[in-house]
């Protein structure tokens, strides 16, 4: 299928911020294909910052919202939007029954899903399970259908991010508080399950490599995350506490106004890969929370590994051999642009 004609096409991506972050890339490529087209993105309220990022999307739908609805009031709502073709980058089967009851000339997913052959009308092949793709390309791959160049390598992949919509951060409390004179270094320990951590004590050394006098250090996270970091926090004064006291609209402007981020693989590293960060990404090497499938895209990402032929990973077995990735990686890292540390 390929038109020039005018359409209104819908992303769905109802799952997490990172997921979302590396979705947004989709909206990047239609636009440069056919830039008088209209994308709508169906999210949730805890995306819905993130999504209005992007210069690409003219409106978004939070599906939490619907959720509020019954089946036949989702219908008529998703009627209103006057869809022409919708996209299920994420598939949830009680969103592909609303497309199709909403009789949407178009509906697309992938042919590996048994339900998709009687609720989509447009069957994409597509196995993310076992492909080396990254999570970005497989989700630029679902738009082959319309006869455009999906094949996008990953070192170009930022281009279609459109990041231009960044608020000014209005909290002054927290503009204030950012030191001009000093590089400043978000750490975000915590990736709430979404994945293998670093460890805290590993957090605790890299501080102390980092002089206070050059480095200004935040450490973020929700209010939750700040509760259980109470310890670490009192451990490491010379830190900035900033957890639970940014809405995540406040957040993404805080990350602009930082230099560095580093996390395991979570919504704020994608994030400020995608503002163009330097984004410093630690992370197992098993599959599939590898990260040749999640590892930030960016001007300036970075992925570490301890090993990336980890025997316990490569068997897919429990192993915590991220917590093995040495300080001095990331000191390295940080030192390449900066030259402020001595180098062990």
């Amino acid at each position: 299928m390929q038109t020039q004609s005018k359409q209104r096409i819908l992303l769905s991506r109802t799952d997490s911020i990172g997921d979302v972050v590396l979705t947004l890339p989709m909206a990047g490529v239609i636009k440069s294909h056919f830039p008088n087209w209209e994308i709508i993105f169906l999210g949730r309220s805890y995306t819905q910052a993130v999504v209005e990022l992007s210069e690409h999307v003219n409106e978004f739908i939070n599906f939490d919202d619907m959720e509020e609805m019954d089946q036949i009031e989702q219908i008529e709502y998703i009627k209103t939007f006057n869809i022409d073709i919708f996209v299920h980058v994420f598939p949830v089967k009680e969103i592909a029954e609303i497309a199709k009851g909403a009789a949407i000339k178009i509906r697309v997913g992938t042919r590996n899903r048994l339900w998709h052959w009687f609720l989509c009308n447009e069957l994409v092949s597509l196995s993310r399970k076992n492909s080396d793709l990254h999570e970005s390309q497989l989700n630029i791959q679902l738009l082959s259908f319309l006869d455009i160049n999906t094949k996008i390598e990953l070192s170009d992949i930022d281009r279609y991010y459109g990041f231009t919509k960044v608020k000014r951060l209005g909290n002054e409390l927290f503009v204030n508080m950012i030191a001009k004179d000093k590089v400043k270094i978000i750490l975000h320990p915590r990736s709430k399950g979404s994945a293998k951590e670093w460890g805290l004590a590993n957090f605790s050394k890299l501080i102390e490599q980092l002089p206070k006098e050059k480095f200004q250090i935040f450490i973020s996270g929700t209010k939750e995350d700040g509760m259980q970091l109470e310890n670490f926090i009192k451990e490491n004064p010379s830190a900035i506490d900033i957890t639970g006291k940014l809405s995540l609209d406040e957040f993404i402007s805080f990350i602009n106004l930082c230099d560095v981020l580093i996390a395991a693989s979570t919504g704020p590293l994608h994030i400020a890969a995608a503002l163009g960060k330097k984004a410093i990404g630690l992370y197992s090497s098993r599959r599939p929370i590898h990260p040749g499938r999640w590892a930030p895209v960016g001007k300036d990402a970075h992925a570490l590994v301890f090993d990336a032929n980890c025997e316990q990973c490569k068997g897919k077995k429990n192993c915590n051999c991220i917590e093995k990735i040495d300080v001095q990686k990331i000191v390295h890292l940080i030192n390449a642009k900066w030259g402020f540390l001595k180098i062990k």
